[in-house]
């Protein structure tokens, strides 16, 4: 049995065997690619199904940002909902046995769509025209299901979404900067100033895009996955983060890199993405620049935090110049929030 980084596999195994049912080792862990923050493995065994284990980044975290408890309660009670999310099976609370709590899930077979050549690969042009409607439409679920019902009414506050996550995340940004970004400051003056009154308080994914999610080859999304920033708040947020990431055949170039996987034939653009949520969910969009804005600052803070990671160790010893390219990023959202802001005002 071998240890990977982030997994003591002895421990690790022998309380999957106690707490999963069917979970029977040995046990194989690897890393999944991806992300940037949480981090999460492949669990397979020849005697069981395969499973996903979620566990904290291995350098310093913020608590409220990678609390594996929250995220377990989140795709426990949204499985009672219409939203497709991996089947929870299990939280383990004790972080003797891993150095940190961690939660396992269900394996849930599919595609996660991170480049052009992946969608090339995988998505004829019909499949991924699929792909943009029913990503929208689960949107559109996230936004619709009944807090009540799946007992995540008491989440997060109801009120003042916008002005708590600007200081969340500009207290956040203070926190780890690596160096001083006034664009940064000025854009959260303005949306300071110029927040729209929220007019209800929904489920809110947080960082809802096409790569934090796993779609079958037909283009149906099977999970949304990554609910580590969930919470309650304005739903035109998640709107917003979605047309920051998304770039479609038509659409101008968007300063998150990440955006090309939608370049190809077959996906929509920015405006019929819009489009198809404002006619499913019933909402107004006559806003929603403000929302883009938004959504360009908090991928710049998110971005740096990142940076700020890689730069302290997160990836083991790394040249500097090796991780510029975080940099840049976090720079090219900032400016991109403050052009957005141009149409706000």
């Amino acid at each position: 049995m071998v240890d990977v980084p982030g997994i003591d596999a002895s421990a690790v195994s022998e309380w999957l065997e106690v707490t999963v049912t069917g979970a029977q080792g040995p046990f194989h862990f690897e890393r999944i690619a991806g992300g940037h923050s949480n981090l999460t493995y492949r669990v397979e065994s020849a005697t069981s199904a395969p499973m996903v284990l979620r566990r904290p980044p291995l350098g310093h975290v913020l608590a409220s940002a990678h609390d594996m408890g929250r995220e377990h309660r989140i795709i426990s009670g949204l499985a009672r909902s219409d939203v497709p999310v991996p089947p929870a099976l299990g939280f383990c609370e004790d972080a003797d046995v891993n150095g940190a709590p961690f939660y396992v899930m269900a394996y849930v077979d599919g595609y996660v769509v991170r480049s052009d050549e992946i969608a090339a690969a995988v998505l004829v042009p019909a499949a991924r025209t699929e792909v943009s409607r029913t990503l929208v439409d689960t949107l559109a679920a996230i936004h619709s299901v009944d807090l009540d019902a799946t007992g995540l009414s008491g989440l997060a506050r109801h009120d003042g979404y916008i002005a708590r996550q600007l200081k969340r995340w500009y207290g956040q940004w203070n926190q780890q900067k690596t160096r001083e970004l006034s664009g940064v400051d000025r854009v959260h003056e303005a949306l300071s100033e110029l927040t729209p009154a929220q007019q209800e308080a929904t489920i809110v994914h947080g960082d809802y895009r096409l790569d934090n999610c796993i779609v079958g080859n037909d283009g149906k999304v099977r999970a949304v996955l990554d609910w580590e920033i969930c919470t309650l708040g304005d739903p035109l947020a998640d709107l917003g983060m979605l047309m920051v990431y998304w770039t479609g055949p038509d659409d101008e170039t968007s300063a998150w890199p990440g955006g090309r996987a939608t370049t190809l034939e077959g996906f929509w653009n920015r405006d019929r993405i819009a489009a198809r949520y404002a006619d499913v969910s019933g909402r107004d969009l006559v806003a929603l620049d403000f929302y883009v804005s938004f959504a360009f600052w908090k991928l710049a803070c998110i971005l740096e935090g990142v940076y700020s990671r890689y730069l302290g160790g997160a990836l083991g010893e790394r040249d500097r110049s090796e991780l510029e390219p975080f940099a840049r990023q976090v720079e090219a959202a900032a400016r991109a929030a403050e052009q957005r802001l141009e149409l706000v005002r």
